[in-house]
């Protein structure tokens, strides 16, 4: 699945599908496909039993350790390692390291406690994400009350990472055909998802069975103890709401101001969450297509209906024959990276014209330098050709929190007329992109699940209309199962929307963090 950073800001993502590759399984290893179809199932159904009230003595030692605040070399901000135990149902077994960072209330006024933040994923790392934009561009008022908490979930960027496969080793991966003509084209793409699962189960055995939402929510709670603070304020966007909607499932009675921003319906089994990611993608896709098509620079034609043909044309064209990039690895444009290049795109309007520039190059040029740029940026790709573990970590954790989205290439190849309905330009290429958890070495632990916590203080999911990778209807399927939710409704293009520039969303939610005060019922801003 998709759930990835908006190219102008900070990591906010939920990868499912898309990565092409890597991202794919959404959450999930191996339901059936009444499952697979329609959340109607017992599963979908069950809710998150919450846990007791009283710590269990087996934790004490962990909700009572006292951190050891240092510089980390960012101004303004400490950093610490917390420690959790890496199972839960054995606390004896051994530790996990956790990186936290924060910067502390600037002041004036009443210091609140503090805001933890996550910025998505999976994968994407919270402490990148407070020291380079949280805790320095969140409104000025919630810095000045809150000190500005974020910790690497388990597996994630600082917090023993998951590893997989090297930089090379990835660069081959990304540039897998994921739309395969023939036998021969679906046994490499199966090949690679199995190469890629393999190294992780390798190089990350022990972690890969403790990774899951559920756990990283508990980590949560044992940060919140040692903080000092009586109850959780909180804001996750897009992956970042699966997780705190987990807390509240678990912890109801410990859940203060919590913000779930571009939110997650946990009640869908994998295949479902991609199809409607799939949605979303080619609802963002139309939207740029629209403006696309009225200027008079736009690659893709002069009417909003050819454009999505004509780029699918292209795509077809780039299987074909990819196009040199001047890359000094190699590599050139083909499908794979050009649709990921796309797709990055489609996560903040603000990109559309860099978009627009970057096919024009390719298309008119010869020259896919700017669209790999785009990919590049969507992996975490530098220029000396590293990757962060974001793909690493988003495929352990997805396919560790649900079962896989498909058993096979059969199931995909039945799917695909739903999918390319969904979207006639994505949807072949994210139907196979769900096939990602089907070779995982480790079976999945969770399950969908209605979360609806009650007995929570009020919660406000936001949802943007045209999210393409956390679909509107999740938010609104996201506040009717919380009982205490408050649905805040953002009309509007791009991923997420709090900071975003929307003066009606700011106020509505820095009115909730600082007073308390959730937004009216059904509140919509634009």
């Amino acid at each position: 699945m998709h759930t990835r950073r908006s190219p102008r800001r900070s990591p906010r993502r939920f990868l499912t599908g898309v990565t092409l590759l890597s991202v794919a399984a959404l959450l999930v290893s191996a339901c059936s496909a009444g499952e697979a179809a329609s959340p109607a199932g017992s599963a979908a159904r069950a809710e998150l039993a919450a846990l007791p009230r009283a710590t269990p003595s087996t934790l004490a030692p962990y909700y009572g350790q006292e951190l050891d605040w240092r510089s980390c070399g960012v101004p303004g901000f400490e950093c610490a390692t917390m420690k959790a135990p890496l199972d839960y149902a054995h606390p004896g077994a051994g530790d996990v390291r956790l990186a936290v960072s924060r910067r502390k209330a600037t002041g004036p006024g009443k210091r609140l406690g503090s805001l933890l933040v996550n910025p998505g994923g999976p994968g994407g790392s919270a402490v990148g994400y407070v020291q380079q934009f949280a805790g320095i561009g969140y409104p000025v008022e919630v810095r000045a009350r809150y000190d500005m908490v974020a910790v690497d979930p388990r597996g994630v960027a600082r917090s023993e990472p998951v590893l997989c496969l090297d930089g090379r080793e990835m660069d081959s991966y990304t540039q897998t055909d994921v739309t395969p003509d023939d036998q021969r084209e679906t046994t490499e793409l199966v090949d690679a998802y199995q190469k890629f699962a393999e190294s992780c189960g390798a190089r990350s055995a022990a972690l890969l069975r403790h990774v899951s939402t559920v756990e990283t929510a508990r980590d949560m709670d044992v940060l919140r103890a040692v903080l000092g603070d009586a109850r959780l304020t909180y804001v996750g966007a897009s992956y970042g709401t699966l997780l705190g909607a987990t807390y509240a499932g678990l912890f109801p009675e410990r859940v203060g101001r919590l913000v779930l921003d571009g939110a997650m319906d946990p009640s869908l089994p994998a295949r479902r969450l991609n199809l409607d990611q799939t949605a979303g993608f080619e609802t963002a896709f139309r939207s740029f297509a629209k403006d696309c098509a009225r200027r008079g620079d736009c690659p893709l034609g002069t009417r909003q209906g050819e454009v999505g043909r004509n780029l699918k044309a292209f795509f077809r064209r780039l299987d074909a024959h990819p196009v040199p990039t001047g890359d000094p690895d190699g590599r050139r444009l083909g499908e794979a990276l050009a649709t990921t290049g796309v797709i990055a795109a489609m996560y903040d309007e603000s990109a559309w014209e860099q978009l627009r520039e970057a096919l024009t190059s390719a298309i008119e040029e010869n020259d896919g330098s700017a669209l790999l740029a785009l990919s590049d940026s969507y992996y975490e790709r530098d220029g000396d050709g590293r990757y962060t573990n974001l793909m690493s970590a988003n495929a352990a954790v997805n396919c560790l929190d649900l079962p896989a989205a498909f058993s096979g290439p059969e199931e995909v190849r039945k799917a695909l007329p739903s999918f390319e309905k969904a979207s006639p330009v994505f949807g072949e290429g994210l139907a196979w992109a769900s096939l990602n958890c089907t070779y995982w070495p480790v079976r999945a632990t969770g399950e969908p699940r209605r979360i609806e916590a009650k007995g929570a203080a009020p919660i406000v999911v936001v949802g943007t209309t045209r999210d393409p990778a956390t679909p509107y209807p999740w938010a609104r399927a996201l506040s009717r199962q919380l009982t205490s939710a408050r649905l805040l409704t953002y009309v509007g293009d791009g991923h997420t929307a709090y900071g975003r520039g929307s003066e009606c969303i700011d106020s509505a939610i820095n009115a909730y963090l600082l007073r308390g005060t959730p937004p009216t019922p059904a509140k919509r801003c634009r």
